[in-house]
C-alpha cells in the first residue's frame, strides 16, 4: 500500500494546528455530507469519540451516534459516553444496553477466538437493526486513521461495523481523521474539549472485559473483573502512573484458590494484575511498580472486592507472554 498522506501535511502537535486541522475538516464535513445524515458507532475509545466531537461541531443533529454496550466494558464507562456526548454535547444518541443478548450468546463458550468472533458478529446485529431503524441516514462515519490505511489498504471497515448486509446502503464513507497518527488524534481531541481521561484512554480490546475473563464468561466474575479493574486505574492515577505505564489492567481466570478470610478457610477468584511498556505492541516490557502502590492495590482489592482471596502480578515480557491473555 502505498503512502497516501501528504507531504506537505504538517504534523498536528500543537493547539493551534489542531484548530486549524479541525476548522479544515468541519469545512470539508460540509461539504461532503450537506443536510444529509451520518451514522456513527460510538464505542467511546479515541477514535470514534474525536470523529463524534468533531461531526457534532460539523453538523450538529444530523450526526446519529450509536453506542452499544455489550455488558464488556470497563465501570463507569457507557455512563461516561452518554454524560459528554448526550448531556454535554447535545449529541443525538441512541443507547443500546445489549448485555443481556450478549451474555446469553456467550453463556458456556470458552475458546477465545470462539468468544472474539461472536462479540463481534453480535456487534454488527445488534447495530445493523439500529442502522435499518434509520432509513433515512446517507453517510457511515468511522474512525479510521492512518496506520489502518497503512495496514489495510485505503477503505478500512471499522472493526465493529465491518460486514453489515449488502441491504443497507451508505452514499459514502466519512472519515475525518483517516490521515492522523495516534498521538495527532488525542491532540485533536483536547483541541475539541474531550475529557482527558477519554483522550489518553489506554488501548482496550474489542471483545472488551471478555478476554479478561478467560475461560467461559460469568456475571459474576465480570463484576470482579470490573471492580478490580477500576481500583487499580484509580490506585495508578493517584500515584502518577497513569502516563507512564502503556496498558494496564486486571484479569480473573476462570479457577480458584484457597484461602482465609474471618478465620475461616475460602475458596474464591484470585485477580492477576498486568502493566506493560511497548512502542509498537509486537514487544512488551513490565513496569515496575512501587512496592507500595503495589501493597495498596492489593489491600484494596481483596477487602473491597467480594469473591477474590488472592492478587497476583504479571511479571511475564512479550515474548513469551502476549499484552493481553487471550
Amino acid at each position: 500500500m502505498a503512502d497516501v498522506r501528504p507531504e506537505s501535511m504538517e504534523r498536528i502537535s500543537t493547539k493551534e494546528l489542531a484548530d486549524a486541522f479541525i476548522e479544515e475538516q468541519i469545512a470539508a464535513i460540509k461539504a461532503q455530507v450537506g443536510d444529509k445524515k451520518v451514522l456513527l458507532a460510538l464505542s467511546g475509545g479515541v477514535d470514534s469519540s474525536v470523529v463524534a466531537a468533531l461531526l457534532i461541531k460539523a453538523i450538529g443533529k444530523q450526526l446519529v451516534c450509536v453506542h452499544v454496550n455489550h455488558g464488556l466494558l470497563r465501570k463507569g464507562e457507557p455512563e461516561q459516553v452518554i454524560e459528554v456526548f448526550r448531556n454535554q454535547m447535545d449529541a443525538n444518541l441512541i443507547y443500546v444496553d445489549a448485555t443481556d443478548r450478549f451474555l446469553d450468546k456467550l453463556a458456556g463458550v470458552e475458546e477465545p477466538e470462539r468468544k472474539r468472533k461472536i462479540i463481534g458478529e453480535e456487534f454488527i446485529r445488534v447495530f445493523e437493526e439500529e442502522a435499518r431503524k434509520l432509513d433515512d441516514v446517507d453517510f457511515l462515519a468511522q474512525g479510521t486513521i492512518y496506520p489502518d490505511i497503512l495496514e489495510s489498504g485505503p477503505v478500512k471497515a471499522h472493526h465493529n461495523v465491518g460486514g453489515l448486509p449488502e441491504d443497507i446502503h451508505f452514499e459514502g464513507l466519512v472519515e475525518p481523521i483517516k490521515l492522523l497518527f495516534k498521538d495527532e488524534v488525542r491532540v485533536v481531541g483536547d483541541a475539541l474539549g474531550l475529557p482527558a481521561n477519554m483522550v489518553y484512554r489506554q488501548p482496550f480490546p474489542g471483545p472488551g472485559l471478555g478476554v479478561r475473563c478467560t475461560g467461559a464468561i460469568t456475571r459474576e466474575r465480570l463484576a470482579l473483573v470490573r471492580e478490580s479493574d477500576a481500583i487499580l486505574r484509580e490506585e495508578f492515577d493517584k500515584a502518577g502512573l497513569a502516563g507512564k505505564v502503556w496498558q494496564y489492567f486486571t484479569i480473573v481466570p476462570d479457577c480458584k484458590s484457597v484461602g482465609v478470610k474471618h478465620n475461616m478457610r475460602v475458596v474464591e477468584n484470585f485477580v492477576v494484575i498486568r502493566a506493560v511498556n511497548t512502542k509498537d505492541a509486537m514487544t512488551a516490557t513490565i513496569e515496575p511498580i512501587p512496592y507500595e502502590v503495589l501493597n495498596r492495590i492489593v489491600d484494596r482489592i481483596i477487602t473491597e472486592v467480594p469473591g477474590i482471596n488472592r492478587v497476583l502480578y504479571d511479571l511475564t515480557p512479550k515474548p513469551s507472554g502476549t499484552i493481553e491473555w487471550e
